[in-house]
């Protein structure tokens, strides 16, 4: 039995927390309201632009809490590079039900479809888009939809754009007055001016008169000073000015009360700027006395109470965002701040990747550690070095939890450093070249992937020797991806050449070999014989349960492509009945979506028909191929054959 993909909810919101303090955008939220109200087509796109500071995802994320109940989804979008803007559209074409957790098809193109078709009005937020062409593939086409975007580039198109200004200078002033509880309209008039009517500054600044006990005008006199002293050394901030000399005050009195909370906020400023896994990297996963991060972070290495202390303190200056279930933000000009005023910088961000690292899990194909790959993701993007092997890591989680577009980027970043620091013979660049064949593969990219495989291949060969075990395993893929572009000979050739190299390396019975064996059986059915296909297949299936286990993917692989020769060696109702027999372990193996297991529903289905019940194959296909389609997408090369089949077998019972 088939299990059901759980329903997605009903209204789905996925947003940032709501703005504590938002003064004055009133009329820009109005202004909001009515653009996107009145436009004439749909899906309608608005851009927020102005400066770092002036409040642009604020008046966003306000706009989008005030209105979520219009909305049947509501869903913010990390937009700043394409690996987390490519992730978080996986994460939500898997709540639209329109992608499984293993899953091939491209995340863009599914949101599309979904939201093309969604049944009721729906929000997208991307934030912190660097320019028009960054989202050129992301914009929604269709749907009953609206797109608000915020972005500090300045030249979009004018009926898409409104420009986020500063405060107005009373707003502004009121704003201080509140927030501080210090009713001094000059001091509160003159500091507005002085932070350029910026609300991330002005919020800084009432937040520091609050903890540190002092007036508006003690502070303004403090941070004029502070101006001066920058000025005097030349210091270049532009429109960050204000925002930069109101952090640095906070900075210089929080690392005098609280260095711990200083080397917390740090770190964050080495990573993603948004939804940081604070109980993830804090306390160190696994430090060692020896290394930067214990000697740098003292406490915060090994003790919850230190980085609960740490998170206070942060927060009661307005450096960090709140803490919603374990996650907290940093502002990116918090982050530019930080790290510009930290003479080692380097340093911490040697710190940062080590934190960073002790905390991604060490084995990818594990599910149940992949919510953590998926959280540590945006971080290890910005943080860690595509040379460490942490990255690759996540890289290798991408992949097996079928976000292939994803991974690809990501293993296009590590072959680009290896290329760079290796060379191309390195053996360690030659399996970044097979980490981005394989996904490429796996994505339906079949003659792309051969063709770097024979690459590969040829610099094994090159590099390390015929009989080297990395070089058979690029043979062995080269053969694999030349049969799926549909020559079969070659790839027969290229597996019976390559039998005799295995066993001889690796001993008859090795996993590689059997795997080896399974592709050869395979590559001789495609090229014309079936029976010597299903007779070696079915000498490999106890071998492989003894050499794999009865569960494991490769044995279940074997057993369904034994059945399938069964069926094309004129016996389709004994294929079809060793095929039920497999979706059943399949189906509890990997799960009911699963690729493997929808190729095994699809054999199901033909055998079905080829047995004599052309009807009942009908049916199988009619249920499978919608679910295959949003698994694997439209045009992946094994859903253009099952709608090929379908056809097929309804002209048998004349439609």
């Amino acid at each position: 039995m088939h299990q059901q993909r759980a329903e997605p909810p009903a209204h789905p919101v996925r947003l940032a927390p709501r703005p504590l303090w938002l003064a004055g955008r009133e009329p820009l939220l109005a202004e909001i309201g009515e653009r996107l109200r009145e436009a004439r087509t749909l899906p309608t796109v608005l851009v927020l632009h102005g400066l770092g500071g002036v409040g642009k995802t604020s008046t966003a994320l306000e706009y989008a809490h005030r209105h979520h109940d219009e909305y049947h989804l509501v869903w913010q979008l990390a937009a700043e590079n394409e690996v987390t803007l490519s992730n978080g559209l996986s994460e939500l074409a898997l709540l639209l039900g329109v992608r499984n957790l293993v899953d091939g098809a491209d995340p863009a193109a599914q949101v599309h479809a979904a939201l093309a078709t969604h049944p009721g009005p729906w929000l997208l937020v991307l934030d912190n888009v660097t320019d028009p062409a960054a989202i050129r593939g992301v914009l929604p086409p269709a749907g009953r939809g609206h797109v608000l975007i915020t972005s500090r580039y300045a030249h979009w198109p004018a009926p898409l754009g409104i420009e986020v200004h500063p405060l107005e200078p009373a707003v502004a002033a009121a704003f201080l007055r509140t927030r501080s509880g210090d009713d001094d309209p000059g001091s509160s008039g003159e500091l507005a001016a002085e932070l350029g009517l910026l609300p991330l500054a002005l919020e800084q600044a009432a937040a520091y008169t609050l903890e540190a006990g002092r007036t508006l005008g003690e502070y303004l006199a403090l941070l004029r000073r502070h101006r001066t002293e920058l000025l005097s050394r030349g210091r270049p901030w532009e429109y960050d000015e204000p925002v930069s000399a109101t952090w640095t005050l906070a900075l210089r009195r929080l690392a005098a009360q609280n260095p711990e909370a200083i080397a917390m906020l740090r770190i964050f400023a080495c990573l993603g700027p948004d939804s940081i896994p604070l109980r993830l990297l804090l306390p160190v996963a696994s430090p060692t006395g020896r290394s930067r991060a214990a000697a740098l972070l003292g406490a915060l290495a090994h003790e919850d109470a230190a980085v609960d202390d740490a998170v206070r303190a942060l927060r009661a200056y307005s450096l960090i965002g709140p803490v919603r279930q374990g996650d907290t933000s940093i502002h990116r000009l918090v982050r530019l701040v930080v790290l510009d005023h930290v003479p080692e910088q380097q340093e911490w961000r040697a710190v940062a990747a080590e934190v960073l690292t002790a905390a991604v899990p060490k084995v990818p194909e594990h599910r149940q550690d992949w919510p953590d790959f998926a959280r540590l993701l945006p971080h290890a993007v910005a943080a860690l070095d595509p040379f460490e092997p942490a990255f690759r890591r996540i890289a290798e989680f991408l992949a097996w939890s079928g976000d292939y577009s994803t991974s690809r980027l990501l293993h296009e970043r590590v072959l680009s450093a290896r290329l760079d620091r290796l060379g191309p013979d390195h053996p360690d660049t030659l399996w970044s070249m097979d980490d981005v064949a394989f996904v490429i593969g796996l994505a339906g990219g079949f003659e792309p992937a051969r063709e770097r495989y024979a690459d590969v291949l040829e610099g094994r060969k090159r590099v390390l020797g015929v009989e080297h075990e990395d070089t058979l395993t690029a043979w062995d893929r080269l053969a694999f991806w030349t049969g799926k572009s549909g020559d079969a000979a070659a790839a027969r050739d290229l597996c019976a050449e390559l039998l005799p190299l295995r066993e001889r390396v690796s001993g008859p019975e090795h996993p590689e070999t059997l795997q080896t064996i399974a592709n050869l059986a395979w590559q001789s059915g495609e090229a014309g014989n079936a029976e010597a296909a299903r007779d070696r297949l079915a000498d490999l299936i106890p071998v492989a349960i003894r050499v794999y286990g009865a569960d494991r993917h490769d044995t279940l692989t074997i057993r369904a492509n034994h059945a399938h020769w069964t069926g094309r060696a004129s016996a389709p109702a004994t294929a079809r009945d060793l095929l039920i027999t497999v979706a059943r372990d399949r189906d509890r193996v990997s799960g009911a979506e699963h690729p493997e297991t929808l190729a095994v529903r699809s054999a199901i289905a033909r055998w079905t028909g080829e047995a004599g019940d052309p009807a009942r194959a009908c049916e199988l296909y009619e249920e499978l191929l919608p679910v295959r389609i949003r698994v694997q997408g439209p045009d992946h090369a094994d859903v253009r054959k099952d709608r090929e089949r379908l056809p097929h077998f309804k002209s048998l019972l004349g439609r």
